[in-house]
């Protein structure tokens, strides 16, 4: 029998307190190991040379400076000298920076596939952020590093639109997942929610993630200054910077998914300002609680978020935003809660994503059998 193929992924976006990519890839490990037929190794930046083969292995990067944990590889030679030794059978990036093209000649030196992963729009940022000719840049940077690998995933339609569209014509659709058992609506803990000093009736919204521009916190300010009572808007994810609003709370950052679950269940509705979202990883992780949501009809967030588990508003500002939050209380609270909770056990688990995601790596290393069960049918 053939050994085990080894799969390595490595990404610069990893951090104690990082958000989609980390919980992408520990999910993914964590499955892997009770799956399927393979050994995992994730590399990533880290306080010194540490962990081993199949496991979660640290190379010795500088941290940045006021980068919330983030680390920056820099060392080049060593980075691509550990990816060797490791003697992986596939590679996969999980970010388009100096780790991608790292990724990219280590799999070339050893002649195994290489996927990369494309968590972050950037063509749809820098073009947002910087216009039309940054855009059109960040396009042509992606055709050039993306040409190296032999496959291309990003988890919503729209990012592979955005790809295909700047001439990344293997770009492929690859969603991620959610735990539902322990995003769960039997998370909430009502002592979370006294802890607010909330009054009777409050509304109560929840946010949660990194506190970054694209993330659009002022709109969300805006938008319940605008409401009014009841409502109150909870940010799970640091405290707060600048201003600040009695109708608005702040709590650090949940490393440990079952509490920020537990914050999602306290909550009667998850609301999210962004507008390049290229998946929308923490608005299903609330669904799965149980809650509906109010967000902008923008990036990703409009294939995941439905009729029946939310309302969505054109993004074009707070007074729209506030009347989508209105509007989702103005329809019935308990069937919106279990058509959110519905939709992600139907759709967005982590078996079904990483289910398909196995397949393509069955398909890169010609070996039908990855899956355990496939395996033991195989043979048995």
């Amino acid at each position: 029998m053939a050994a085990p193929p080894h799969l390595l992924d490595t990404t610069l976006f990893f951090s104690p307190t990082s958000g989609g990519v980390r919980r992408y890839l520990l999910a993914k490990q964590a499955w892997l190991r009770r799956h399927a037929n393979v050994t995992h190794t994730l590399v990533v930046p880290g306080h010194a040379d540490s962990g081993h083969s199949g496991d979660v292995v640290e190379l010795e990067s500088p941290a940045v400076p006021g980068g919330a944990g983030y680390r920056c590889p820099w060392r080049g030679t060593h980075w691509r000298s550990a990816l060797r030794a490791l003697q992986p059978d596939l590679v996969e990036a999980a970010d388009p920076y100096q780790v991608g093209w790292w990724a990219a000649q280590t799999a070339a030196s050893l002649a195994v596939p290489s996927v990369a992963f494309c968590h972050s729009d950037l063509v749809a940022l820098l073009r947002g952020r910087c216009g039309r000719v940054a855009g059109a840049a960040a396009g042509r940077y992606l055709r050039t590093l993306y040409g190296r690998f032999d496959l291309v995933l990003a988890p919503s339609r729209v990012v592979v639109e955005h790809l295909r569209d700047a001439g990344v014509r293997h770009a492929l659709t690859q969603p991620l997942g959610v735990d539902v058992h322990t995003f769960a609506p039997s998370r909430a803990d009502p002592a979370l929610r006294r802890s607010l000093g909330l009054a009777p009736g409050t509304r109560l919204l929840v946010f949660a993630g990194r506190l970054a521009p694209e993330k659009n916190l002022g709109d969300l300010y805006d938008a319940v200054e605008r409401l009014g009572d009841p409502y109150h808007l909870l940010i799970v994810g640091g405290a707060a910077r600048g201003r600040t609003s009695p109708r608005v709370t702040f709590v650090p950052y949940e490393r440990e998914p079952r509490r920020l679950a537990a914050w999602f269940a306290a909550a009667d509705a998850h609301v999210h300002a962004g507008r390049c979202e290229t998946f929308g990883l923490v608005t299903l992780e609330a669904m799965a609680c149980g809650l509906p949501v109010a967000a902008y009809a923008a990036g990703a967030l409009p294939e995941i978020v439905d009729p029946a588990s939310g309302v969505l508003a054109p993004p074009r500002g707070p007074v729209a935003l506030a009347s989508a939050i209105d509007a989702l209380f103005d329809r019935p609270q308990a069937e919106m809660r279990t058509a959110a909770r519905d939709r992600v056990v139907r759709e967005f688990t982590w078996d079904r994503a990483l289910q398909r995601l196995l397949r393509r790596y069955a398909d890169l290393l010609n070996r039908p059998t990855l899956l355990v069960d496939d395996a033991a049918a195989a043979t048995g």
